[in-house]
């Protein structure tokens, strides 16, 4: 049996303790979320994103977020407030469970959006969104970068105009800030709009 030295020790209670989440307390729990991202998390109403199918980890880390109010929203942070982390943790493997939603992207936009996704912007120094969000949008769980593939463009593009705002603020090392502040507007309607086609 190995023996655990002091250090060891130290470093192992520094560690952030996350709860195992249950996706079937999650389902009761999300009763009311449904109200506006809808049954299972897939949202009808474009401002609102879907969450079915979205990473735990990410769900997890916004849902904290939002509860000490490092991520601000009207409706959320108040929504937020009073989960446990038990609760968010049950929140975030229940919809994690289900099924990511799929969409379709405007024709038009379809050639700037694939452009930007896949190869960025080299005239301005904008990355390619797959590096991070992967070649088909679903993400990267360790890393916390959301799935994007599917999710409603109004809602992924209302996102990108607030990290380049910095109304949002919540991204580490302000790595979506310094991204979007290189975005015009017509870039992240078109980005936008391709990930929502895309899977």
């Amino acid at each position: 049996m190995m023996r655990i030295t002091g250090a060891l020790l130290a470093i192992a209670l520094a560690l952030p303790a996350h709860a195992a989440g249950d996706p079937a307390a999650g389902e009761q729990k999300s009763q009311v979320c449904a109200a506006c991202h809808g049954p299972g998390g897939q949202s009808v109403n474009p401002i609102w994103p879907h969450l079915a199918g979205q990473h735990a980890e990410y769900t997890t880390k916004q849902l904290q977020d939002f509860k000490a109010g490092k991520r601000k929203n009207e409706q959320m942070s108040p929504m937020a407030a009073p989960l446990s982390d038990q609760d968010i943790a049950d929140l975030a493997a229940y919809f994690a469970s289900r099924k990511a939603p799929s969409g379709t992207a405007t024709p038009e936009l379809v050639e700037l959006g694939e452009r930007l996704y896949r190869a960025g912007n080299p005239d301005t120094g904008l990355p390619a969104c797959m590096a991070c969000h992967g070649p088909n949008g679903a993400g990267n769980p360790a890393a916390q970068y959301p799935r994007v593939a599917g999710q409603h463009a109004a809602y992924a593009a209302a996102q990108l105009r607030a990290f380049k705002s910095e109304d949002r603020a919540n991204d580490q090392n302000s790595v979506m800030r310094a991204i979007a502040a290189r975005m015009t507007n017509k870039e992240i309607e078109a980005v936008a709009d391709y990930m929502q086609g895309l899977h």
